[in-house]
């Protein structure tokens, strides 16, 4: 099979068997048991379950911020956990954006130099990092705001900010962790039409941790994490 058609059937990440762990006083916490699921391209996956469930913690290990106790996460084929610190963190700088509840803006930079910040750690050149920050905030609707910070800014448009520091590396897969969650509804809605559009124009999968039903009716497929393990939404 040509590699071309091959890179489109294969799938941007896959967890497989992935537990994860983690020690309360003398009390081993499990979190997560035996996760196993894929993301194909294009794919828009919602992930729902209580707080608390292990949502944040199925992310950061799909993301490569944090390692599984058992199992593996596979980008675009590459395993992980066989990967060195460096290497690791140069497949998620050039392949993953993160979308938070919290935008996590860096509060004495502009709007321009937050969204600049991935690109020059990327080694992108600045006049480059700059054009493309501008083009970005522009398309989210921040023409005008460039050059505040994020206290300059409401939380709506913060988090639209937040938008465009995640696609300033042209990832392939987002993980956005209750983006919606700290907005009124009508701010919440204008944030996923976003999200929701950057992604098929620019053939990217997702996967949207959400408490918002709203939200999650829009996406491609629904996940519930519950007692550590993934059902249908239908379950």
């Amino acid at each position: 099979m040509p590699s071309d058609m091959n890179d489109q059937i294969s799938p941007i990440i896959e967890l497989r068997e992935v537990t994860r762990s983690f020690m309360q006083g003398t009390r081993e916490l499990t979190v997560l048991r035996g996760i196993s699921t894929i993301v194909k391209r294009k794919e828009i996956l919602g992930l729902t379950g209580p707080s608390g469930s292990g949502k944040s913690t199925m992310l950061h290990i799909a993301g490569l911020l944090e390692k599984p106790t058992s199992g593996e996460v596979s980008i675009l084929g590459q395993i992980g956990s066989v990967l060195g610190d460096d290497l690791r963190s140069k497949l998620r700088r050039e392949n993953i954006g993160f979308v938070y509840q919290f935008h996590h803006l860096l509060p004495e930079f502009s709007a321009l130099e937050n969204v600049m910040l991935p690109q020059i750690i990327a080694r992108s050149n600045k006049e480059k990092a700059r054009t493309k920050a501008s083009e970005l905030l522009n398309k989210v609707g921040l023409y005008d705001r460039l050059e505040h910070k994020p206290g300059e800014l409401s939380g709506g448009e913060q988090q639209r900010v937040a938008v465009a520091r995640a696609l300033a590396n042209n990832p392939k897969l987002l993980l956005a962790d209750e983006p919606t969650g700290n907005l009124d509804p009508d701010t919440a809605s204008e944030i996923i039409d976003l999200l929701l559009r950057f992604v098929a124009e620019n053939n990217m999968s997702a996967i949207v941790a959400t408490h918002n039903h709203q939200v999650s009716e829009r996406l491609s497929r629904v996940l519930v994490l519950k007692d550590g393990r993934l059902q249908s939404s239908s379950s």
